[in-house]
């Protein structure tokens, strides 16, 4: 970076603003209480802190860049144009301000309310937990025309703070390699890195982002770089995410408030889908379950288009009330506040506590919203088309609910005809597999292991749910059954919302297995597509997996191999041709399950010993939702840009 950022007389920031309250102990002994856990979303965790303090800087006003780099050892620097860490003396603790920063627990500028108005990071345990969970971490700061380094493993200093060079810049350089003894995974992801990346540039508009990956070169030799800037910030994030579903409105609303000293900044752009999407920041932390500030933002849409469409006659002819949900349908948002106090449920940070900002954002979006609706009658009434729309199909859909719950009722423990069941009752100990065709499946019910592995054959294609409205859903005879094989059903939230019951599920484990050609490709992602869309809560809990069945047999004489990739293959044919045996080796393709018989679709697929599972999770529900709608969805452009982007990680089925 280039750009000199020198500190303002009236941002004094130093080793007197650094307050320590414990120490270090506890981190490493016990790192998911401090980051989550210690798999692949543990280790990028890592990294939100070390950028969460650059972010903070600039939300202070005084850093305009932030780069991430990725090393080729998968170590990570993270550089921002900040004021840089205060590396003076710390008079209480006697030792550098920098080194108390990176190796004491709620230690930091965050803690002085005169230094950061508002700040995101784990309550100033977040960079010190970084150095803890690293193997080595060197923190370089630039400050007063000076280049100052300390370098860290495990959590302890290797050395003094010192100065070692000049410097016209300002700001903080943290490299850090995770410790390999404490992640399962030490493999950083470029996209989920990147996703972030963009993120962030929404919610700070102005500010400069870039993520160089130095694992990746072009053909020019050059490293894989994004670079992310956003003028229009939540405007523009509202129309990233609903990249691939038709506008029901030609651009956002947008609001803007302060209350205080709470900041509200909404962001709403309706489109012509059947889905809900709200995306919630405090401090540009995602909180993902919610919290205070939503409340507020689904009050306040609650209320303002109740009050329009009753004022305005539009709901005469419905003989049912209207529910919150229905002025939600179609409607993606997003909803960021800067709280100075945030009070989180939970560690992570998963939702906003603070009472007091329901009101706050329930009164900023009401004033906004409601001069959007007296100026924009036209549009205004394109949504309240659309709420009598989502209405009267929500009604619809309560009858075909209640109709199958009914059904199920009436036949007793109306369990599907299809399904094969297990004879254990335990929840944990029981898994169903949803198989393709019925073949396949007869073949699976064969193969099983009866105590606890249930099978569904599902029957062709199910229905695209993200094309369908959600009454007919429940017409499709297989999206039928798995809910009722699943034990689970759809009952309305405290906000109108649909919320998955699962209460009475009769498996942990829900397994798709599809053939491994282009058409089982599609009916998983026409499966996955249905759990996101209406059992997210299966995925979120970790009960849904893909099987794995194998792409190969390579056989010679009777030594045979199964191989799931060209990889395997290949090294299955050079080691088999090196036997003296007779005969040729042979490579058997399997298109479909049913080419392989019970036996073998047992020890290759269903044998909890010897298969592969990949277990679904949603790392981001917005790139999630952004890319089921392209892929799913009506909208051919969006959907042809996506392909193109990714056909280099293509398959080609032959």
């Amino acid at each position: 970076m280039s750009q000199t950022n020198q500190t303002p007389q009236n941002g004094n920031y130093d080793a007197s603003n650094i307050t320590a309250l414990e120490g270090l102990e506890a981190v490493r002994k016990r790192p998911g209480m401090y980051i989550g856990g210690t798999d692949t979303r543990g280790l990028h965790h890592l990294v939100w802190e070390v950028v969460d303090n650059s972010i903070d800087e600039h939300l202070a006003g005084y850093c305009s860049e932030i780069d991430m780099i990725i090393h080729p050892d998968n170590s990570i620097s993270v550089k921002d144009d900040g004021r840089g860490i205060p590396v003076g003396m710390h008079k209480k603790l006697g030792k550098s301000a920098l080194e108390v920063v990176m190796t004491v627990l709620h230690a930091g500028g965050k803690f002085d309310k005169d230094t950061y108005k508002v700040s995101g990071g784990l309550h100033g345990v977040g960079v010190s937990c970084v150095n803890a969970l690293s193997s080595y971490l060197k923190a370089e700061v630039h400050r007063e025309g000076k280049i100052y380094v300390q370098e860290y493993s495990e959590g302890k200093p290797q050395n003094e703070v010192h100065e070692i060079g000049k410097t016209e810049e300002n700001g903080t350089i943290i490299t850090f390699r995770p410790d390999a003894t404490i992640f399962e995974t030490l493999v950083y992801k470029f996209d989920t890195l990147a996703h972030r990346m963009q993120e962030l540039a929404f919610l700070n508009s102005g500010l400069k982002l870039s993520l160089i990956d130095e694992r990746e070169k072009d053909e020019d030799g050059n490293f894989r770089r994004m670079d992310y800037y956003s003028e229009g910030g939540l405007a523009e994030f509202v129309q990233y995410l609903d990249e691939g579903k038709p506008d029901l409105i030609e651009t956002p609303i947008y609001v803007k408030s302060k209350e205080d000293n709470v900041e509200v900044e909404v962001a709403m752009q309706y489109n012509t889908t059947y889905s809900e999407n709200i995306y919630s920041f405090v401090n540009n932390i995602n909180t993902r379950e919610g919290g205070t500030h939503v409340n507020g933002f689904r009050r306040a849409v609650n209320r303002l288009f109740t009050k329009y469409g009753e004022e305005n006659g539009f709901f005469k002819k419905l003989k049912f009330k209207i529910s919150g949900e229905d002025f939600r349908e179609g409607l993606t948002s997003v909803v960021s506040v800067k709280v100075p106090e945030p009070q989180f449920k939970g560690q992570t940070k998963g939702e906003l506590g603070n009472s007091e900002v329901t009101g706050i954002v329930s009164r900023a979006v009401g004033e906004s919203v409601g001069y959007w609706l007296e100026e924009n009658p036209i549009m205004a009434k394109r949504i309240i088309d659309k709420v009598i729309l989502a209405a009267t199909a929500r009604h619809a859909a309560r009858k075909a609910r209640e109709m199958v719950q009914r059904k199920n009722v009436l036949t007793g423990t109306g369990l599907p005809g299809k399904l094969a069941d297990c004879s254990s009752k335990d929840p944990g100990a029981c898994e169903i597999y949803l198989v393709e065709g019925d073949s396949a499946g007869g073949t699976a019910k064969q193969g099983r292991d009866r105590a606890f592995q249930a099978i569904l054959p599902l029957r062709g294609k199910i229905l695209n749910v993200e094309k369908a409205m959600e009454h007919k859903i429940y017409e499709n005879e297989e999206i039928k059954n798995m809910f009722t094989a699943l034990g689970v059903k759809i009952v309305e939230g405290e906000y109108g919302e649909r919320v998955l019951d699962t209460e009475k599920l009769r498996y942990h484990k829900i397994i798709i297995m599809c053939d491994a050609d282009i058409d089982g490709s599609h009916i998983v992602t026409l499966i996955l597509t249905f759990f996101f869309r209406y059992m997210q809560k299966l995925v979120e809990a970790g009960y849904v997996y893909i099987a794995q069945p194998p792409l190969y047999q390579v056989k010679r004489g009777k030594q045979f191999q199964y191989c799931w990739n060209e990889e395997e293959r290949q090294e299955a044919i050079a080691r088999l041709s090196r036997h003296e045996n007779d005969g040729s080796v042979k490579v058997q393709r399997y298109k479909g399950l049913g080419e392989m018989n019970a036996e073998q679709l047992w020890e290759t697929t269903m044998d909890p010993d010897t298969r592969m599972l990949q277990r679904v999770t949603i790392e981001e529900i917005g790139e999630a939702d952004r890319v089921f709608s392209m892929l799913m969805g009506d909208e051919v452009p969006p959907r042809r840009a996506f392909i193109e982007a990714n056909a280099k990680y293509a398959k080609v089925d032959v």
